[in-house]
């Protein structure tokens, strides 16, 4: 009797102690606000809309011990929309991450699943719309993915450890297509530095055959057939056989402000190799896209910043042998941030943007805030007043 109560007793400390070396965490995001809509095709809109300062979640984060400075971990994240209940990301049950991998203190972390790439995990904290602007202060159409519009299906990451504040990112994501390894193949690269008062990011991401059933475009939804784009900023390219970004940034902490400064060259490759298409095929469309920001922290609870964004977008020749001129988008960016507390927020953002040129369908360009209907002329700007509360 004295063995068996011994035994309990080992067995219970033991069990104990396997608890204490692991953790789960429940965690989640509620963003709802007001909206004013200048022009939504080409009419006045009022309604409410969540997740625009950061996209609605919840999330369970885990980690285990396993002895030696490695972890085992592991992320399941859901998106949905407050005001329907729907799930987000086109329906998916876990939508915004779906990973698990090991964890070294000294290397890096090696993960498998739905996951970001480098170039979002590098680059998109250093633009205004993953700080203080919301995805509507995003690039025109997130025609650069540094807000994060897409994710990475079937994906192998690497992120280094962190030394002396530079850290390494890349991704390989298998396309899944017996016989062809590189359809719906997505690869990123990416460094990073952030150390004091000075951040720095660079990054590189290429997506072949990106409107596929499984490409990159259609990873956002729950079907499997080809992505529907609706931007005019670039729906007339999903036809690309390749969609390539390469970007950098940086951002400078002076006191209370800070400046920053992004730049992306998004390319459409060989248009015509993945579907129907206006253009001759084989012809490239490409954008370059410039943003420069400022923060300022007025008091630990109070922020404002400012951006402004250009995008450039190149002509394309067309199959009757006639040049587009490419579009233009100029776009301005206000926000204003109040901290309640540590886990909840009020927020006003503003953002004006005007087109100018021809887009991407071949159509005279109408302004087209990130993830807004677009305008029906060349100007829109949405307002948006709202809540944040994290958990």
């Amino acid at each position: 009797m004295k063995k068996s109560l011994l035994a309990f007793a080992v067995l219970v400390a033991f069990t104990g102690g396997a608890h204490a070396q692991s953790s789960v965490t429940l965690y989640g995001i509620i963003d709802e606000g007001f909206n004013l809509n200048t022009n939504s095709g080409g009419k006045h809109l009022y309604n409410l809309s969540n997740g625009v300062m950061q996209a609605s979640r919840f999330g369970l984060r885990g980690a285990e011990d396993l002895g030696g400075g490695l972890k085992a971990v592991f992320v399941l994240e859901n998106g949905f929309d407050v005001n329907s209940g729907k799930l987000g990301q086109g329906g998916l049950m876990f939508g915004r991450q779906a990973y698990a991998g090991l964890s070294s203190r000294r290397f890096g972390t090696v993960t498998l699943g739905r996951q970001y790439d480098a170039v979002v995990d590098n680059l998109g904290p250093l633009i205004a719309g993953d700080q203080w602007g919301g995805s509507i202060a995003a690039h025109p159409g997130d025609l650069d993915n540094f807000n994060n519009a897409y994710r990475s299906n079937n994906t192998v990451k690497f992120r280094s450890a962190d030394y002396g504040g530079l850290n390494f990112t890349g991704t390989y994501s298998f396309g899944g297509v017996a016989g062809n390894s590189s359809e719906n193949q997505i690869w990123s690269l990416a460094a990073g530095y952030n150390n004091g008062p000075l951040t720095l990011g660079v990054g590189y991401l290429n997506a072949r055959t990106p409107s596929n059933a499984g490409g990159l475009f259609e990873n956002s939804t729950s079907t499997s057939t080809a992505a529907t784009v609706t931007t005019p900023v670039y729906s007339g390219y999903v036809s690309a056989n390749t969609y390539q970004v390469i970007g950098a940034g940086g951002a400078y902490t002076l006191g209370a402000a800070t400046f920053g400064m992004t730049y992306s060259n998004v390319s459409f490759r060989n248009l015509g190799a993945n579907g129907a298409t206006i253009y001759q095929h084989g012809t490239n469309a490409t954008f370059n896209n410039v943003e420069a920001s400022f923060k300022y922290q007025f008091t630990p609870a109070l922020l404002a910043g400012f951006a402004f964004d250009y995008t450039d977008g190149s002509g394309v020749t067309l199959t009757n042998g006639s040049n587009t001129d490419g579009a233009k988008y100029f776009q301005y960016s206000l926000g204003v941030d109040y901290f309640l507390s540590k886990r909840t927020d009020v927020y006003v953002i503003g953002v004006y943007q005007h087109a100018s040129g021809s887009d991407s369908t071949g159509k005279s360009a109408v302004a087209a805030i990130n993830t807004l209907a677009a305008s029906g002329n060349s100007n829109q700007l949405n307002a948006r007043i709202g809540i944040r509360h994290k958990f």
